[in-house]
C-alpha cells in the first residue's frame, strides 16, 4: 500500500493567530479527543508487541525504546518511570535518544539522520538476542530507528514500533509494528502534539500490561514501588493498613522494616 505521511499533512484550522485564547484551546482539545480512538483501533497491533516484550522479559531479557527528539523523550520518561513504580531495576526497561543524554533537554543537530550510531548506542549495553528493542517515531521515516531496526534484525533480535504513520518504512522494518494514525497536527507537521499523546498512551499500555504480568502489581496496588519520597511512603503505610487490617503505627513500622509493600505483606504474622 502506498505510504501517505499523514503527521505532515496541512492542518484543517487555519489562520490559527487569528484565534482567541479561549478558541486555540477548544480547537487544541477537539483534536486531542480523536487519539483515543486511534489507540483503540491500534490494540490488536499493541497486544501482539506487549506479548512479545512480555516474553523477553520472562526469558531474562531488557526492553530498549530508542528515538529521535519527542519520540526519544517518550520513550526515556517511559523507561524511567518503571524502577520507581515497579520496583525493578534500571536496567530493565532503557530508553536511548538520538544524540545522547544532551539531546533530552536541547535538539541535537542532524542526530537523527544517522544510521549508524543507533546501534552502536545499543551495543553499548551489550544488547542481544535475549532482548527486545522499539522503535518510536511519529512519522515512521527516522534514519536513526529505522536503521537501529534493520540492525536488530539482522542479529535476531526481536523488533517492534511506534508510529503515527500507516506503511511507514519504519513499520515495514519493525517485526511488530503498531500504527496509531492520528491525522493532521493542530499545527501542520508539529507531531509533539497529536502523535505525541498517541505515543505516551502505547508506551503507558506496553509497560504497565507487560509488568502486571510479570507480577509487579497486586490487585491494584504498586506493591514493588520504591519509597523515594513521603507521599510514597504514606501509599505504602495505607496499602498495608488496608490489606492487613492494621492501624498506622503499625503500617509504619512494617515497612520500616521491610522496605516495601510486598516484602511486609509476605512476612507480616497475624
Amino acid at each position: 500500500m502506498k505510504f501517505i505521511k499523514t503527521t505532515e499533512q496541512d492542518s484543517k484550522y487555519k489562520d490559527l493567530e487569528k484565534m482567541s485564547v479561549i478558541e486555540l484551546l477548544t480547537n487544541i482539545n477537539t483534536e486531542d479527543k480523536t487519539v483515543p480512538s486511534a489507540v483503540e483501533k491500534a490494540i490488536p497491533q499493541i497486544e501482539q508487541l506487549t506479548l512479545q516484550i512480555l516474553k523477553a522479559l520472562q526469558n531474562g531479557g531488557r526492553l530498549f525504546y530508542i528515538g529521535a527528539g519527542t519520540s526519544g523523550r517518550l520513550g526515556i520518561v517511559d523507561a524511567s518511570e518503571c524502577p520507581p513504580t515497579f520496583g525493578v531495576p534500571h536496567e530493565l526497561v532503557v530508553g536511548l535518544i538520538a544524540g545522547g543524554d544532551t539531546a533530552i533537554r536541547k535538539a541535537v543537530e542532524f542526530a537523527e539522520d544517522s544510521e549508524d550510531q543507533g546501534f552502536l548506542d545499543l551495543e553499548k549495553h551489550k544488547v542481544s538476542n535475549n532482548d527486545i528493542v522499539v522503535g518510536i517515531a511519529a512519522s515512521g521515516t527516522t534514519p536513526y530507528v529505522i536503521a537501529t531496526l534493520d540492525n536488530c534484525n539482522k542479529k535476531n533480535i526481536i523488533t517492534g514500533c511506534i508510529t503515527c504513520n500507516k506503511n511507514s518504512p519504519l513499520a515495514n522494518v519493525a517485526q511488530y509494528p503498531i500504527e496509531v494514525v492520528v491525522g493532521a497536527e493542530f499545527i501542520t507537521g508539529s507531531s509533539r502534539m497529536k502523535a505525541g499523546t498517541a505515543q505516551k498512551l502505547v508506551l503507558n499500555m506496553l509497560s504497565t500490561a507487560s509488568m502486571i504480568q510479570i507480577g509487579k502489581v497486586k490487585d491494584n496496588k504498586m506493591v514493588d514501588m520504591q519509597l523515594s519520597n513521603k507521599k510514597l511512603v504514606e501509599r505504602g503505610e495505607n496499602m498495608l493498613v488496608k490489606e492487613l487490617n492494621i492501624e498506622k503505627e503499625s503500617a509504619r513500622v512494617l515497612l520500616k522494616k521491610y522496605g516495601n509493600v510486598r516484602n511486609a505483606i509476605q512476612n507480616y504474622k497475624r
